[in-house]
């Protein structure tokens, strides 16, 4: 059996694209998207045709309301984003995340209006809200908006996940899903260690972006917190088996097609854990945790103590902006 099987028997393994070919062969439960890999997809020219029409042209032009372009644009990134997550909603049975304007993560009130107008467009396509993740940023401002969208019945992925202060409060919330960024720990921790970075050492069990996601998925399931958690961003194999059991794994077409490559007898390529799968509800309900609760005060100063969470959102958040206005520019290319 190949290591990705096997993996699909303890986790439910996500694809981390917004590319139907990559769909089509993958067969994924669900698939994740944001702003730069709906640019990626959208660049190729046989997807060029989710890009606006004649329709959306006049839309831009000759909308009577009190609309400002900006504002215009930004809805037509929004119908395009819509246009995408209908298009995989066809090929998978589950559900796809699509992302608020990374730009709006600190205003609450700004981010819970445009996540209502996403929700609106998949349902007025008759998706059912089940099938929709509205991506947020987990900045402090993005939970609260979180919060209030999740009372009103409209699904959340809190996004850009690198401390437990933000897990717990995405979890204080409500919020259906989180997305720990184990790579982009693994990434600051490398970077910051630089020539003293012992690879192997830090491997494994052992990454620090692995460490991150126990911490977070022990103290869930120990409490009975429903919150599901979806580790993201990752560099290498090893880091998505250290982190097999996990609710769900959202991982690169790249890194999935290697899974699949190599059996579990693959000891010499890379290492199994053991116990595998890696994490347990069982293990963790017998842990002597204790309860841990977040203000916005104890929220704003637990991420300023922490610099790698602080600097990472920060960069994911700049990162996003940057592609959401690569992708106005192309939409007005075409209008």
């Amino acid at each position: 059996m190949s290591i990705l099987n096997h993996l699909k028997l303890h986790t439910c393994l996500v694809a981390d694209t917004a590319d139907l070919d990559q769909l089509r062969t993958l067969k994924p439960q669900d698939v994740t998207t944001n702003p730069s890999l709906v640019l990626k997809a959208i660049s190729k020219h046989e997807n060029q045709f989710l890009l606006p029409d004649d329709g959306a042209q006049a839309v831009i032009q000759n909308k009577q309301n009190a609309f400002s372009a900006t504002k215009d644009i930004a809805e037509m990134v929004d119908r395009l984003l819509v246009r995408v997550g209908c298009m995989l909603l066809q090929h998978i049975p589950g559900r796809v995340s699509a992302e608020v304007d990374p730009r709006l993560n600190f205003d609450a009130e700004a981010t819970a209006q445009r996540a209502r107008q996403l929700a609106a467009m998949f349902k007025a396509e008759g998706v059912p809200a089940e099938r929709v993740l509205i991506k947020i940023a987990a900045t402090w401002e993005g939970i609260q908006a979180a919060k209030q969208l999740e009372q009103e019945g409209i699904c959340t992925n809190l996004t850009l996940v690198f401390s437990f202060a933000q897990a717990v409060s995405c979890a204080q919330a409500k919020v259906q899903l989180i997305s720990p960024f184990v790579g982009r720990i693994y990434d600051w921790h490398k970077k910051a260690a630089g020539a003293a970075w012992d690879e192997a050492a830090n491997s494994g069990m052992n990454d620090p972006g692995v460490k991150s996601v126990h911490a977070i998925y022990n103290h869930f399931k120990h409490f009975d917190i429903p919150t599901e958690i979806m580790g993201a961003s990752f560099r290498n194999l090893g880091q998505i088996l250290a982190l097999s059991g996990c609710d769900f794994l959202t991982i690169s077409p790249e890194l999935l097609q290697r899974l699949a490559e190599l059996d579990m007898q693959s000891e010499a390529v890379i290492h199994i854990p053991s116990p595998f799968p890696a994490l347990s509800v069982e293990a963790a309900t017998s842990m002597d945790l204790k309860p841990v609760a977040y203000d916005e005060a104890s929220f704003r100063w637990a991420l300023n103590e922490d610099a790698m969470a602080t600097e990472k959102l920060a960069e994911g958040i700049r990162a996003f902006a940057a592609d959401t206005r690569k992708l106005e520019a192309l939409i007005q290319s075409y209008t």
